[in-house]
C-alpha cells in the first residue's frame, strides 16, 4: 500500500474513532428519567432572580470560616454552610504562582461552590445563616472537625465538616434535633454550582468539563453544561451512586454512602450558571428526638487510588471513554515504570518502547509490505512511463508484478488497524493524567502537560516524519508526492499546540518506527540483491 494511503488510512481511522466516542457521549447525555414520586418536586437550587440584574452575584455573604489541613485551604461561609473556596495544598495553579483553586465563588470567571440543605418545615436551606464559635481551624492531627449550628424554636441543625489529612474526602455529618411537638419528615440535598464560561473548551485540547454521575445500574455518564441550558431539567432515580462535576485533572462529587433511595438532578439557575446535585428523603424525626445523616464531598485531583477509595465508579472521572479497558492498564504500566525511574518523561519513552516491542510482529508485516513496495518502486515508475494514461493496463501490470514478487499491497492495513485503539487509548492517558500536570522532563520542558515552550519537540517530530518518508516507497504520482511532503508540515501545526508529553510519545514512536523500518528494509533489500545475484 502506498505511503499516502497508509497515512490517510491512519488519520481517517483515528478521526472516526474520536467521532464515535463523541457520539456515544452525546447519546448518554440525552437520557432522562421520570421523577421519583416519593421525592419532593421542590428544586433546592431555585433562585428568585426576578429583581436582580446580575443573578450571578446574588450569593449572600456572612462570616467566613477558614480551614487549613495538609491537603486543603478551605473557606466555609456561614450562609448555608457552603464551601465557597477550596485550594489544593499540593497543587499549584496554572501560572505556578499560588495554590490551585478548585472551588471559588468570585465569578472571575469561575463560580464553583458546594452547597447542602434541608427541605421541610423550619429546616435550613443553603440560604439560611448558621453560627460558628470559631472562625479559624488548622489540622495538626489526622483530621479536623468544623461544626456550624442553625437553631430556632422548632429545630436545631448541626453541620459538621470533617477534613482528613490523608484523602480528599470531606465528610459532612448533618444532625437534626426536633424540638417541636410534631414529627418532621425532612429531605436533604447536596449540590454543586458551576458557571459555564470557565468551562469553555479549547479546539486544540478537546477535554471535557461538565456534570457526571454514576450508578450501578446506568454506570458512568456525562452531561455537558450546554445540554442543561437546552434541555428540560434532568432527574435520575437510583439506590446508589454519586453526582459531580469533572474537568481535566480534577473532580468534585457528592456521595451518599450505602444503598438508599436518592434522586440526581441538574438545573439551569440563570444564564450561564447550573447546579448538579442529589437529594434524598430521610427517616421521620419524631418530636423530641434526633437523627443524623452522613455524606461525602470528594473534591480534588483525579488520582486513581484516591478515587477508588472515595466511591465505586469514581475512577471513571478520569475519562478515557470507551477505550478505558485499554487505557487503564496502560496507565498502570506507565505509573509502574515511573516508580522505577522517577521521571514521567522517561516513563513515556520506556512505555513507548514496550508497546513497540509488543506490537513488533504485527508492525513487521506492515514494514515488509512497505519495504517490498520500495524495492519495486523503480519498476512501477517504468510501468507508469510505459503505459502513460492507460490506467487499466497499468493496473493489470501492477497486479502481475505484485503476484510475481509475492507482495500484498494491503498487507500493512490489518496490523495498523489493530494498533489504532492502543494508540488512541495512550493519547487519552497522556492527555488526562493529573500526574503529568506540571511534571518536568528535563531542560526546557518543565511541564509535560502543556505545549513545548521552545517548540523543539514539534520541530523534531516534523523532521522525523520527513525522514520516515525517505524509508517508504515514493508515490509515482507527482501530486501524491507533493502531498506527502506537506504532511509533516500539516501535522506539526497540531503538534505545536499539543502537550509536550503527547508530542514526546509521538516523536519516540516515530524514531522507533524508523529504526524498525530501516531494519526490515535492509533485510528485504539484501534478499532482493541475493535474488538478483542468483538470477
Amino acid at each position: 500500500m502506498e505511503t499516502k494511503r497508509l497515512i490517510l488510512f491512519v488519520v481517517f481511522s483515528f478521526s472516526l474513532l474520536l467521532l464515535w466516542d463523541s457520539w456515544q457521549q452525546k447519546q448518554l447525555q440525552t437520557e432522562l428519567a421520570v421523577n421519583n414520586a416519593e421525592l419532593s418536586d421542590l428544586q433546592p437550587g431555585d433562585y428568585d432572580s426576578s429583581n436582580i440584574e446580575n443573578p450571578a452575584y446574588q450569593l449572600a455573604d456572612d462570616q467566613k470560616i477558614v480551614v487549613k489541613t495538609s491537603l486543603y485551604e478551605a473557606e466555609i461561609n456561614t450562609v448555608g454552610g457552603d464551601i465557597r473556596k477550596l485550594k489544593l495544598a499540593n497543587f499549584q495553579n496554572d501560572n505556578k504562582d499560588g495554590l490551585y483553586e478548585i472551588l471559588n465563588d468570585e465569578m472571575n470567571p469561575l463560580l464553583y461552590i458546594a452547597q447542602s440543605g434541608l427541605i421541610g418545615k423550619n429546616l435550613p436551606t443553603h440560604k439560611d445563616v448558621f453560627k460558628s464559635d470559631q472562625l479559624q481551624y488548622e489540622s495538626n492531627d489526622q483530621e479536623v472537625s468544623v461544626p456550624i449550628i442553625f437553631e430556632n424554636e422548632e429545630v436545631k441543625v448541626v453541620k459538621t465538616y470533617i477534613f482528613s489529612n490523608d484523602n480528599y474526602q470531606i465528610k459532612l455529618v448533618t444532625s437534626i434535633t426536633n424540638k417541636s411537638d410534631a414529627a418532621l419528615q425532612p429531605q436533604i440535598y447536596y449540590q454543586l454550582l458551576h458557571d459555564h464560561k470557565s468551562a469553555e473548551k479549547s479546539g486544540m485540547m478537546p477535554t471535557f468539563t461538565g456534570v457526571s454521575y454514576f450508578t450501578e445500574a446506568s454506570k458512568f455518564k456525562k452531561m455537558d453544561f450546554d445540554d442543561i441550558d437546552n434541555q428540560k431539567p434532568f432527574t435520575q432515580n437510583a439506590n446508589d451512586g454519586w453526582i459531580g462535576i469533572i474537568q481535566r485533572y480534577f473532580a468534585s462529587a457528592w456521595i451518599i454512602p450505602g444503598n438508599s433511595p436518592r434522586q440526581f438532578y441538574t438545573k439551569r439557575l440563570t444564564d450561564g450558571i447550573s447546579s448538579a446535585g442529589v437529594r434524598a428523603k430521610l427517616a421521620m424525626v419524631e418530636a423530641g428526638s434526633s437523627a443524623e445523616v452522613s455524606s461525602v464531598l470528594y473534591s480534588g485531583p483525579q488520582l486513581k487510588k484516591q478515587l477508588i477509595k472515595a466511591a465505586p465508579g469514581m475512577e471513571y472521572t478520569v475519562d478515557y471513554g470507551w477505550l478505558t479497558f485499554i487505557a487503564s492498564p496502560l496507565f498502570s504500566l506507565l505509573s509502574g515504570i515511573q516508580k522505577l525511574v522517577h521521571n514521567w518523561g522517561v516513563s513515556i519513552i520506556l512505555l513507548t518502547l514496550v508497546i513497540k516491542i509488543f506490537f513488533y510482529p504485527l508492525s513487521a508485516s506492515s514494514y515488509r509490505s512497505m519495504a517490498q513496495l520500495k524495492e519495486v518502486a523503480p519498476r512501477l515508475q517504468s510501468m507508469k512511463e510505459k503505459f502513460g494514461d492507460d490506467k487499466q493496463k497499468m493496473q493489470q501490470a501492477m497486479m502481475e508484478l505484485y503476484k510475481t514478487e509475492k507482495i500484498n499491497p494491503l498487507g500493512g492495513c490489518l496490523p495498523i488497524l489493530i494498533q489504532i485503539p492502543v494508540f488512541i487509548a495512550l493519547y487519552w492517558v497522556l492527555l488526562g493524567a493529573v500526574e503529568l500536570r506540571q511534571a518536568p522532563f528535563f531542560g526546557w520542558i518543565t511541564d509535560l502537560s502543556v505545549k513545548d515552550p521552545l517548540y523543539i519537540l514539534p520541530i523534531l517530530m516534523a523532521a522525523s516524519m520527513f525522514l520516515q518518508q525517505k524509508l517508504n516507497p515514493k508515490p509515482t504520482d507527482p501530486t501524491q508526492a507533493r502531498l506527502m511532503m506537506m504532511m509533516p508540515i500539516i501535522f506539526s501545526i497540531f503538534f505545536f499546540f499539543f502537550p509536550a508529553g503527547l508530542v514526546l510519545y509521538w516523536f519516540i514512536n516515530n524514531v522507533l518506527s524508523m529504526m524498525q523500518q530501516w531494519y526490515v528494509n535492509k533485510q528485504i533489500h539484501a534478499t532482493a540483491m541475493k535474488k538478483k545475484g542468483n538470477g
